[in-house]
């Protein structure tokens, strides 16, 4: 039963293969073998790879059917088309666009194997380039809202370099009046006269304006404080709504690039086992000699091509002598002369005709 199966999947003719020795069918089960379990990897390759696109395993699952579907019949098309020859050049030269096409499938189906082989390696590499992107990421935020902030925060030291200037001034007028108290300046009279009061006076509205000055600043400060800290809410959120994009950086693309920035040795390897088993049936063909199937299905193919190329001639043969023979018939037609008096009649006959319908139309234009 299995080996029927892999019969099968070698896209052999079964009628042919069984006329066969055991030898001969053993030898096209093992070429079908590896026709099923190269599409087997092709189905495990391609649900990995959907799978970190899609993130769903029916998904993943059923693309990869599909897949694994499609590089069956290929490599089943591949190999049931080359045929044994005499000459292994042109055996070669025949098998040429095969091994090709089997090149690409073995790159196709390898590299989401190894995506999933250097799965830690790849989210190290990942990992180190989410970190960058995220540094740069908050650096590009940051550039947006700094400079608003810093505006705010130079409006901020301005207003409080307003009340310091205030204050240094009524701090020298309080000690203004307070040395004309003392009489160690300004009139220099002990006591408190009218030019103390008159400085006291002075002192005291600069303190109010003083208070007034800070009540307006300090007010403007927190307003100004308030659009600081809310902006760098709003920094700080859109750093977090853009940080799930960076962390979601591990989709299909990032990690073959990821892979590319690896050793390249073990890629190669891994590439060249899979060019081995999928270019492994054709080689088998090539390399295999001319076997007893080989010369069944060419005597079976040259059977229909003789009876195809018979049955052309022999319609030619009979378009040629059914030609000959009307020619003939017609040539015989043509030398009678009841046929020749009978078209002279109906000619004259219609040459009359003609010439009364000519006159009737002359006559009518007149």
């Amino acid at each position: 039963m299995l080996k029927q199966f892999f019969i099968l999947c070698s896209g052999s003719d079964q009628d042919i293969l069984e006329t066969c020795s055991n030898s001969e069918q053993n030898k096209y089960a093992g070429i079908g073998a590896t026709v099923f379990f190269t599409a087997v990897m092709a189905f495990i390759a391609a649900s990995y790879a959907l799978y970190t696109v899609f993130d769903n395993y029916f998904i993943a699952m059923a693309f990869g059917i599909i897949w694994g579907l499609l590089i069956f019949n290929l490599d089943r098309f591949i190999v049931s088309t080359i045929k044994k020859q005499d000459s292994k050049i042109n055996e070669f030269l025949q098998a040429t666009p095969r091994l090709v096409l089997a090149v690409i499938i073995a790159i196709v189906i390898s590299k989401p194997l190894e995506l999933k082989i250097f799965e830690k390696e790849i989210d190290q590499v990942l990992l180190t380039e989410k970190n960058q992107m995220t540094l740069e990421n908050q650096e590009e935020i940051a550039k947006q809202f700094s400079p608003n902030i810093r505006n705010l925060e130079t409006d901020i030291s301005a207003l409080k370099n307003q009340i310091m200037v205030k204050e240094t001034e009524v701090n020298g007028l309080y000690d203004t009046y307070i040395q004309e108290a003392e009489g160690t300046a300004g009139t220099k009279l002990l006591g408190k006269g009218p030019v103390y009061q008159e400085k006291r006076d002075k002192h005291d509205a600069a303190l109010a304006e003083l208070q007034a000055l800070k009540e307006r600043n300090n007010a403007k400060i927190a307003n100004i404080e308030n659009q600081i800290v809310n902006l760098k809410n709003n920094q700080q959120s859109q750093i977090q709504n853009t940080q799930p994009i960076i962390d979601g950086f591990d989709g299909l693309m990032a990690r073959v690039n990821a892979l590319g920035k690896l050793s390249w040795l073990p890629s190669v390897f891994i590439f060249l086992l899979f060019l081995a088993i999928e270019t492994s049936p054709i080689i088998a063909k090539l390399l295999a000699p001319k076997g007893p199937y080989d010369y069944k299905l060419e005597d079976a193919e040259s059977t229909v091509n003789v009876w195809a190329t018979q049955k052309i001639n022999e319609r030619n043969a009979i378009l040629k002598t059914d030609m000959i023979i009307n020619n003939n018939i017609y040539k015989d037609i043509s030398e009678e002369d009841e046929l020749y008096n009978y078209k002279r009649k109906k000619a004259r006959e219609l040459m009359q005709l003609q010439a009364d319908a000519f006159f009737q139309h002359q006559k009518k234009s007149l």
